[in-house]
């Protein structure tokens, strides 16, 4: 095995990238659908909580709930989408850009 010459290794293979502007909508795609599954769930616990404890074991504080959950991440979406900038890991905070 001493006396093989060694081989030359092979270039990485050339993967097609995606365009920058399809990068940034899937990052759009992905922080709104992943807010709408927390906010939702988190909309929905607190109208069950509300519901055994205040109000008696009735419905309507459960679909309230994730109703309030579903309409925030949909206004969280439709901001991150009329913006025109990527989502940032940074929930309600700015980037003060220097």
């Amino acid at each position: 095995m001493a006396d093989t010459p060694p081989s030359t290794p092979l270039p990485p293979a050339a993967q097609p990238s995606k365009p920058v502007s399809e990068a940034l909508l899937n990052d759009k795609w992905d922080h709104a659908i992943s807010s709408l599954l927390i906010r939702s769930t988190l909309g929905l616990s607190f109208g069950v909580v509300f519901s055994v404890l205040l109000f008696k074991r009735r419905q309507w504080p459960v679909w309230v709930g994730l109703g309030f959950g579903a309409g925030r991440a949909w206004e969280e979406a439709d901001a991150t989408f009329k913006r025109g900038v990527a989502p940032s890991g940074r929930d309600g905070l700015r980037l003060v850009r220097s």
